[in-house]
């Protein structure tokens, strides 16, 4: 296999990166938000990402609003020396890090803030002072790595280590409760798991869904089949991408989530598509 240049003047061994014109294609970086962002509307993607100014997003939702407290309570808390991560300190960075965008009426409020307690203090004591709790490898760790023709890149939320391989934890806590199959066919925990192997060098095949609310952790163990799978994925709708900003265009690409669009207002045909909820709608019953 010889060497072939690429854009810069460089050699890299491989031709199968070299496009077209006889040079070495640049690899994507992408990110598993932007990969979602893509799959669910090509518009959308070009209203977040490509467009400068990017379009005013509409208002807060409750649930992400309650999703963005507990994340922010758990890396709080993990921040802390052991001794003080406990169920009660849980509770209280819940309240330290509150916020009521999105929610109906101060009683929906005080009624969410309690169940993020209760949720946190519950899962501290299990996952965090258990027993069999370890201290994590990272919290809030961003991770790449450069795989095929794309930088697989992002954050995640918590890298365990168990039996000397990470662990990839995603902390969810939404209406539905996940299932193992959730965790088998997430794009964005493959991909953790991809860059986290490269960032820590180290073995990287299981991934965890943990859901706050219910406290149920669905997990799946990967193997290099099924990993390799998902970053083929992953590449072609990095091309979907690239082909677009080369020309291909955004259209819009409606269905039910278009209810729930941060730029629904910037299109019609979202707005035709799915009815308006209300900012609380999404919240657990």
């Amino acid at each position: 296999m010889g060497a072939v240049r690429d854009r810069s003047g460089g050699e890299q061994l491989g031709f199968d990166l070299l496009d077209d014109t006889g040079w070495v294609r640049p690899l994507v970086r992408v990110t598993p938000a932007r990969l979602a962002t893509w799959e669910a509307c090509p518009r959308r993607y070009r209203m977040t990402y490509v467009d400068r100014p990017a379009p005013a997003r509409g208002g807060a939702w409750a649930h992400s609003t309650l999703g963005a407290v507990v994340h922010l309570a758990l890396r709080a808390l993990h921040a802390l020396p052991v001794a003080r991560r406990t169920p009660e300190t849980a509770a209280a960075l819940v309240d330290r890090n509150w916020s009521g965008e999105g929610y109906r009426d101060d009683a929906q409020q005080a009624e969410y803030r309690e169940r993020a307690r209760d949720w946190l203090a519950e899962y501290c004591a299990e996952h965090v002072t258990g027993p069999d709790a370890e201290e994590p490898l990272a919290v809030e760790r961003w991770v790449s790595a450069a795989v095929g023709s794309i930088v697989a890149e992002g954050r995640v939320d918590r890298i365990d280590s168990r039996d000397g391989d990470a662990v990839i934890v995603d902390y969810k806590t939404g209406r539905r409760v996940p299932e193992p199959e959730d965790a088998r066919d997430s794009p964005a925990l493959a991909l953790y798991a991809v860059a986290a192997a490269h960032t820590l060098r180290r073995g990287c095949t299981r991934v965890e869904l943990h859901h706050l609310p219910s406290g149920r952790v669905a997990a799946w163990e990967h193997d290099a089949a099924s990993l390799a799978g998902h970053v083929a994925l992953a590449e072609a709708t990095a091309a979907e991408i690239t082909a677009a900003a080369d020309g291909g265009g955004y259209p819009p690409r409606t269905a039910p989530h278009c209810s729930t669009c941060p730029v629904r207002r910037h299109c019609p045909e979202g707005r035709a598509a799915a009815p308006e909820l209300d900012p609380w709608a999404l919240l657990a019953p």
